[in-house]
């Protein structure tokens, strides 16, 4: 747990410019609060079983913080939130390691799943304000999904990055492109859900 906030902090510092001492950093970052409680709060329901508790102390950090993760939601090493206010993140959410989210973020569900029914981060993957990230779809490692970019059903290749609503692929493996994104396919945890009409 030491070497998680340790790396949360150098995360701060290699992405915030205004980021000042460790002491001020420790003391004044907001969305660094919002990721060390969450931490906690995954540490109480994942390891001790403390459901009611995890999401009590959820509820208490996005009233702080203005930052909502389920204590579900899987989070990798050296994960950065700038500024953060109005993010999202959903229960079955999985963020993989130094990756960079900024603020008005959601990680959502379609209501379509049961299981696994959040997005799935590879690890250096860039959020840009105010993506839209819905359903379980994987974005690859290295990838960037732009600012205001609305991402449902279709995956994010890898090294790839994509813009607008809906999203397409515009850079792939450093070449300039124009492409549609992939369908998801659905993880083995999703399970479809029967709706009535």
């Amino acid at each position: 747990m030491v070497q998680l906030v340790l790396d949360d902090v150098r995360a701060v510092h290699r992405n915030d410019p205004a980021a000042g001492s460790w002491l001020e950093t420790l003391l004044c970052h907001t969305p660094l609060h919002a990721i060390l409680l969450h931490r906690v709060a995954h540490w109480l329901r994942e390891r001790l079983g403390l459901r009611l508790l995890s999401r009590y102390l959820s509820a208490i950090n996005r009233f702080w913080t203005g930052v909502e993760i389920h204590p579900g939601a899987r989070i990798g090493r050296g994960f950065f939130l700038d500024h953060g206010t109005g993010v999202v993140i959903g229960e079955t959410a999985v963020i993989g390691d130094w990756c960079v989210m900024f603020h008005n973020v959601t990680l959502g569900g379609t209501g379509k799943y049961h299981g696994q029914r959040h997005p799935r981060l590879g690890d250096h993957v860039f959020v840009g304000t105010h993506a839209i990230l819905l359903g379980p779809i994987q974005v690859g490692d290295h990838a960037k999904v732009g600012a205001n970019a609305f991402v449902i059903n279709h995956d994010v290749p890898a090294h790839s990055t994509v813009v607008g609503t809906p999203a397409r692929i515009v850079k792939r493996d450093g070449f300039r492109t124009d492409e549609d994104l992939p369908r998801t396919i659905p993880p083995p945890g999703a399970v479809a859900v029967e709706l009535e009409v």
